[in-house]
């Protein structure tokens, strides 16, 4: 027989007997079970051992039943097959949290993957610009090839079209699409004032702001009409 030294501690932490109010058979049947004293940590079931003790002589002629003591006291130990149990229990309950983990982790991978090939969202704008010539006698369509021949990563040039300024004299309106972080217009214009030959001046007559995904064909840009003036 063995007893359950924890069981009995705690029961003990709020009582004087393992039954009743008075050392009775439930007692003594529990102290024989011990064989010898506790382990001094264990202090409630050392108290009661020690006041036990004192009725060694009495023992036989205490009152009660032994029956409350048998709560505390297995007949035998825990066979081997069942503390394998508990082991494997425990190599379960391993085992469910490393599949857990892997599960969340697969999970995180998957948000982080799609989270990477989502289209990233790119600022651009239309312009409309207006290039003006020096006179009427100026190769239109050479002021325009000149400004056509400007290439840039994120700048798309799109349909152009000569507008009557008086005198005789055209500019030339041309659209084209940018990417904002890319592109700067005042330094595009910068560029266009270096073909000196053709141009006097230039000047944005329109631009609108707008968000493009990556998908989004920039050579559409071409179809796109400027407003009539």
């Amino acid at each position: 027989m063995s007893v359950d030294l924890s069981k009995l501690d705690q029961h003990l932490a709020t009582r004087t007997y393992v039954e009743g109010y008075t050392p009775s058979q439930a007692d003594v049947h529990v102290f024989k079970a011990l064989l010898s004293a506790p382990d001094p940590s264990l202090v409630n079931v050392t108290r009661w051992y020690k006041h036990i003790a004192s009725y060694a002589p009495e023992h036989a002629s205490l009152s009660g039943s032994s029956k409350a003591g048998e709560a505390f006291i297995s007949s035998a130990a825990p066979a081997p097959a069942e503390e394998d149990d508990e082991i494997d229990l425990f190599g379960e309950d391993e085992e469910e949290d490393e599949e857990a983990e892997r599960v969340k982790a697969e999970r995180v991978a998957a948000y982080n993957a799609k989270k990477a090939n989502k289209p990233k969202t790119i600022a651009k704008s239309v312009v409309t610009l207006e290039v003006k010539p020096w006179d009427d006698e100026t190769d239109m369509e050479a002021l325009e090839k000149s400004v056509r021949s400007i290439e840039k990563d994120g700048l798309v040039w799109g349909s152009s079209t000569l507008v009557a300024i008086g005198y005789g004299i055209k500019k030339l309106q041309i659209t084209l699409v940018i990417e904002d972080e890319k592109i700067s217009t005042d330094e595009l214009q910068e560029e266009i004032a270096e073909f000196e030959d053709y141009v006097q001046s230039t000047d944005i007559a329109a631009m609108q702001s707008s968000s493009f995904h990556r998908c989004f064909e920039i050579s559409t840009v071409s179809d796109w009409k400027p407003p009539e003036l």
